[in-house]
């Protein structure tokens, strides 16, 4: 997090990815049959979503380096975003987050699907209204195109 604020994304990503690593190998080793490391022999119930908790957090901050970047990779931001709203359907800034990148990725259906649910959880924010204006506006260029078209 300190990375982020001190906006040396490149160094948060890689710390990110680290830290997933890590959550994986913890999360396995209580699979049955999986290697368990004398450290995370038996999670309990509270310990497992912690660290589930924890991944999110991780996919979440992940996908907002990765805005920062002067070359956005909004197929890996998508990808982040939606694994964060497998586990937690509601999150907000993963809602936005994958807004913006289904918005940048030409999908302007999907963005404005995840556009509206954020919306719909944050009303006021003026980025998402920002973003939904914007897609309406390329949606209605789409087919005002496609009826030219015919």
């Amino acid at each position: 997090a300190q990375c982020y604020k001190d906006k040396k994304f490149r160094e948060a990503i890689g710390k990110y990815h680290r830290a997933l690593l890590e959550l994986k190998a913890l999360l396995l080793s209580q699979e049955p049959g999986g290697q368990r490391p004398p450290a995370a022999a038996g999670l309990s119930e509270e310990q497992r979503q912690a660290v589930e908790a924890i991944e999110v957090d991780c996919y979440n901050s992940l996908a907002a380096c990765l805005l920062q970047a002067e070359l956005v990779n909004y197929e890996r931001v998508k990808e982040y975003c939606l694994k964060v709203l497998q586990k937690e359907g509601e999150n907000f800034k993963a809602l936005y987050r994958s807004g913006v990148a289904f918005y940048h990725l030409g999908d302007f259906n999907k963005a404005l699907y995840y556009l509206k649910e954020a919306r719909a959880r944050q009303p006021t924010d003026t980025n998402v209204i920002r973003y939904i204006q914007l897609t309406e506006m390329k949606l209605s260029r789409c087919s005002q195109r496609e009826k030219e078209a015919l």
